[in-house]
């Protein structure tokens, strides 16, 4: 009997890799005749490259500049010529300084750093999962580090973050890295938000980074100046990369990467699933357990355990969750794919002792489903 764990990570607990591993160790408890095949996920966000690994990619580490400009070590993923960047890495709020949000200053031009890293690595297909930031710079950053200056009215270089871009004035792109022009770049991002307006990133995203009400207002307009200078160099692409779903990505450096460096957006969990194969793996598995963290409303909106879901219902394979917490009704949770759930809360109602003692309700949880599939093969195996 083959199983296959296929878990996003459980944010601020476990990577995925940790929760696939405790899973396992408790299936192997109950029941180690188990076929087990360890296919840890992520969406886009914190994990992609983990799970990138753990699919057989090479981790390569690249000390860049972190969101605040202070040196940050970042981790990226390469097999072959193709290299996956994990955005939060390099630019993400874990990574701020003590933590503490800057949202007028964060700036993504240590992604940027990592792109030229897989440049220098020989990549040619480059995969970036832009999930967690700290920044609303438009990419300008991004752009910054590979060659792009953006200039003010005097022709000085503008300083890194979204504010500063209310000074830009003139932003040249032909000193931009030549190898980016035979490079193709994937956006894996599950955020439809345009660049500009009521639904834009500064708007939507920014109070999240730490953005106060005039901030907000700050961002919108220093982005909408970027915009305009950006426009004036690139054309009509550039206007309509920036209402294009996924531009408001990662404070707006989904906009960058679509309108300068021509990615082609894509679901993050299609993407991660894809460099893993997981829809190769699933025929002949007899289940296939999947999770995350929060079970909630946005997971429903593309996350990885949905995802996991509709290609193991293709595959004619049943589907279990396991997660920390769920605020879904049963009918929802089975309407969007699970046959079972299980919940860390269902075994410790304690929030907190979920969280740090995540690992050790993993493997109970694990055994449940081992004792299970025993139960479940033995009556198949008596019928007979």
């Amino acid at each position: 009997m083959r199983v296959i764990l296929a878990p996003d990570k459980f944010k601020g607990s476990l990577s995925a890799p940790e929760v696939a591993r405790h899973l396992a160790a408790g299936l192997r408890s109950a029941n180690p005749a188990l076929e087990l095949e360890l296919v840890p996920l992520g969406d886009g966000g914190e994990g992609t490259v983990d799970a990138a690994v753990a699919a057989g990619f090479t981790r390569v580490t690249a000390t860049v500049e972190g969101p605040t400009g202070g040196p940050v070590d970042a981790d990226l993923a390469v097999r072959g010529t193709t290299a996956v960047i994990e955005m939060a890495a390099a630019s993400g709020l874990h990574v701020l300084d003590g933590g503490t949000l800057v949202p007028l200053t964060a700036s993504s031009f240590g992604t940027g750093q990592l792109v030229t890293a897989a440049l220098h690595a020989g990549c040619t297909e480059i995969v970036l999962g832009v999930g967690g930031s700290a920044c609303t710079d438009g990419g300008a950053g991004m752009l910054a580090a590979l060659g792009a200056k953006l200039l003010d009215a005097k022709d000085r270089p503008i300083p890194r973050g979204g504010a500063a871009l209310a000074a830009v004035s003139r932003i040249v792109l032909e000193t931009l890295d030549p190898r980016l022009a035979g490079t193709r770049f994937t956006l894996a991002s599950d955020v439809d938000n345009p660049l500009l307006g009521p639904d834009g990133t500064a708007a939507v995203f920014g109070p999240q980074k730490g953005a106060s009400s005039a901030q907000v207002d700050q961002l919108e307009n220093a982005l909408e100046r970027y915009f305009r200078v950006l426009s004036n160099e690139l054309g009509m692409h550039s206007v309509d990369a920036s209402d294009h779903p996924g531009a408001g990505a990662a404070g707006g450096t989904g906009y960058a990467a679509l309108a300068v460096l021509n990615a082609t957006r894509r679901p993050g969990i299609d993407v991660v699933m894809e460099l893993t194969s997981l829809a190769q793996r699933l025929p002949g598995a007899a289940v296939v357990v999947t999770g995350e963290g929060s079970l909630d409303h946005q997971s429903l909106r593309g996350k990885a355990p949905v995802g996991v879901a509709a290609a193991a219902h293709l595959a004619g394979v049943r589907t279990l969750a396991v997660c920390g917490r769920t605020t879904l009704n049963e009918p929802t949770l089975r309407g969007a794919g699970f046959d079972r759930t299980f919940a860390l809360t269902d075994l410790e109602p304690d929030a907190s002792r979920c969280m740090s003692h995540a690992g050790e309700l993993l493997k109970r949880i694990g055994a449940t489903i081992g004792m299970e599939l025993a139960a479940a093969l033995e009556e198949e195996t008596s019928l007979v």
